[in-house]
């Protein structure tokens, strides 16, 4: 009987022991599956965290060999490299960091997340001093840095000082100065954990093997991405600034429709990209409608006009964000030059088109020209607005019917009116009640 129970015991185990190895067998063994690498190129924004973070999901939900950022960045949002950070942080499986060139600024923090650094020989990495770079915002991601080197297991005082001018760190960096460290530095520091020539070098320094597969960005994410480089809103803003010009000079609501297109897209793409957000939109729109209700709905006073170009001007700025007014300049600026460039050639190469006459002064008198008629004797004159005055209009003066200016005035219909002055073809007229 014992017999019989321990042939049975064995004979489960048997089972057990056979059926564990067959998993085994099927499992793909560690270290050898698929290496997700992200790129993290150019301005880190939005668009990259939207990246990053799928890309983590899809690297814990298919059990990846690890997950590798790609990083080559002058910096960003401070805001999308939080996000990258966090995202960093929670994945379920190894993470490696590798600086082909640099990671700078937020760049930093977000190679600073990775459990791996790798570095290329002649690489970099830190001045991540914030703007603005008031004590409370240096304060806060001081403490970012210094809590996410601490979380895998750095050197604290050199994550900080490369927020903060005021840690000292004499073996790196002079008083006064923020923290950046060559790839030498950081592997003496054990900043990174190797320098290594190229990326296949660095997953093997890290002990990382399997099928490279690199993450790529949406659709929305390239557009986002692209629209808002320097190169690509300047485009856009002179897109909608000759539409606006066309627009002033034809009236034809054609180039306004163009440029509140141009102009969206250029607000919209940096809302998208963590750039700029509602308030700046609206702040544009209202700009938009007060030229658009200066030309379309009360023109002549200006105010309108004046009020609306200015809220678009500042909208432009405040979609760079602070932090990246010089990227503002440098995007108005070539929105500047290409539209004045744009303007030079076109009225050169099609001066006689019907498109451009509509917008360019002409330069000659056509056989159908008529001289302005004299109209220095209605100086003093008096007599009745026909039309409203706002302020141009038609009055009545000596029994004739003639276009008028006010001072600037709003005169309705019906008022008395006297002529102050002549200027050629233009007679500025007054209300007589206001006289009184």
């Amino acid at each position: 009987m014992i017999r019989k129970v321990r042939l049975a015991v064995f004979g489960v185990a048997t089972l057990f022991g056979l059926a564990g190895m067959a998993l085994a067998a099927a499992a793909p063994p560690a270290g050898t599956g698929e290496i997700l690498v992200v790129p993290i190129e150019g301005t880190v924004d939005e668009g990259m965290a939207h990246l990053v973070q799928r890309s983590v999901e899809q690297a814990d939900a298919d059990h990846a060999s690890a997950l590798v950022l790609d990083v080559n960045t002058p910096g960003g949002l401070v805001s999308a490299a939080f996000e990258i950070r966090d995202a960093m942080l929670s994945a379920q499986v190894p993470t490696v960091a590798y600086v082909s060139q640099r990671a700078y600024s937020a760049g930093a923090l977000i190679t600073l997340s990775a459990k791996t650094i790798v570095m290329a020989p002649g690489s970099s990495i830190g001045a991540a001093e914030p703007i603005p770079n008031d004590p409370k915002h240096v304060s806060a991601l001081r403490a970012e840095f210094a809590s996410t080197a601490a979380r895998n297991h750095r050197d604290t005082v050199l994550a900080a000082a490369m927020v903060d001018k005021n840690v000292a760190a004499p073996a790196y960096k002079g008083a006064g100065a923020i923290l950046s460290l060559t790839a030498d530095e950081a592997k003496r520091a054990h900043f990174t954990d190797a320098i290594e020539p190229t990326l296949q070098d660095a997953l093997d320094a890290a002990h990382v093997h399997g099928t490279i597969e690199h993450a790529s960005y949406t659709w929305g994410e390239q557009l986002a991405r692209f629209a808002t480089s320097p190169e690509v809103s300047g485009i856009l803003l002179s897109i909608g600034v000759l539409g606006l010009i066309i627009e002033i000079q034809t009236l034809h609501g054609i180039g306004g429709a163009v440029a509140v297109v141009a102009l969206g897209l250029f607000f919209g793409t940096h809302v998208y990209a963590g750039f700029s957000n509602g308030i700046v939109v609206a702040l544009a729109l209202v700009g938009l409608l007060g030229i658009l209700f200066e030309l379309h709905v009360f023109p002549g006073h200006g105010v309108a006009g004046t009020l609306g170009a200015l809220a678009l001007i500042a909208a432009v700025f405040m979609a760079f964000g602070f932090a990246f007014i010089f990227v503002a300049v440098q995007a108005v600026a070539f929105a500047v030059v290409l539209t004045a460039i744009f303007l030079f050639f076109s009225s050169r190469m099609f001066p006689e088109s019907a498109f451009f006459r509509r917008i360019a002064f002409v330069g000659a008198q056509g056989p159908e020209y008529v001289a302005s008629s004299d109209f220095r004797a209605l100086k003093g004159r008096s007599g009745v607005a026909t039309s409203y005055l706002r302020p141009a209009g038609v009055a009545s003066i000596d029994g004739r019917r003639v276009d008028v200016l006010t001072e600037g005035d709003f005169v309705p219909a019906g008022s008395p009116i006297r002529v102050n002055r002549v200027e050629g073809a233009r007679i500025f007229v007054s209300p007589i009640a206001e006289e009184k």
